[in-house]
């Protein structure tokens, strides 16, 4: 029996993928815009804290919002309540946004007369971890339900990310999950990952997390 031939085509894609991220980038720089790539789990609290984001910047930064899931427009409409700009992106089944869908997302967004846009990814801790989307920075949320060892079964999107929100941290005396462990298990895999635990429901500790990402917005855009 012949052999069957094998082409290995996941480099090419990934390549093409990120050089079409990097001049995404460029284009966001010369309109001073910040594009933050948010990806989680489903049910993470993800739409609650950028709701308390938004609510906490909204008068010193024009946001922009891209909710991306396989169906349905519930969150872009939660968004679109805050009073910033919202839009729903559909992935037609895919459990990921590339380089290519993210552009298209933001044009149909617009981007010019917006400081910070947000791309609140599929829910999902491995397939988005896996494409550059043109993000400026790329954060992730571990709730604690989820448990501390997450960043030993999920380790690309702790390397991938700048910052990890750890959320829910008013729900921790119910749960086994220890902070520390998580800390240094995450810091295994990305030593200059930034940390902020947080509750989004409480608002414990989104002061730290927001001022954070107003610094980066800010150096961005003025630089």
């Amino acid at each position: 029996m012949d052999k069957v031939k094998i082409i290995e085509v996941k480099e090419s894609i990934f390549a093409d993928n990120n050089k079409e991220a990097d001049r995404i980038r460029e284009e966001l720089k010369k309109e001073k815009t910040f594009l933050l790539n948010l990806m989680s789990s489903p049910g993470s609290g993800k739409t609650t804290l950028l709701m308390r984001t938004i609510e906490a910047l909204k008068d010193e930064l024009r946001i922009g919002v891209m909710e991306a899931d396989i169906d349905s427009a519930v969150d872009a409409e939660k968004i679109a309540a805050t009073g910033v700009r919202s839009i729903q992106l559909h992935t037609g089944g895919m459990c990921h946004l590339d380089a290519g869908m993210t552009e298209h997302g933001l044009k149909e967004l617009g981007t010019k007369d917006l400081d910070l846009v947000v791309l609140e990814n599929v829910g999902n801790l491995v397939c988005p971890a896996e494409f550059d989307t043109g993000a400026v920075k790329n954060a992730m949320i571990l709730s604690v339900p989820e448990g501390h060892d997450k960043p030993l079964k999920y380790p690309l999107i702790f390397t991938v990310c700048d910052v990890l929100i750890i959320n829910k941290i008013d729900v921790m005396p119910y749960f086994d999950f220890d902070l520390e462990k998580v800390r240094e298990y995450a810091h295994m895999r990305n030593p200059n990952l930034k940390i902020f635990p947080v509750s989004a429901k409480t608002g414990e500790g989104m002061d730290a997390w927001t001022n954070w990402l107003k610094q980066q917005v800010n150096e961005w855009n003025n630089t």
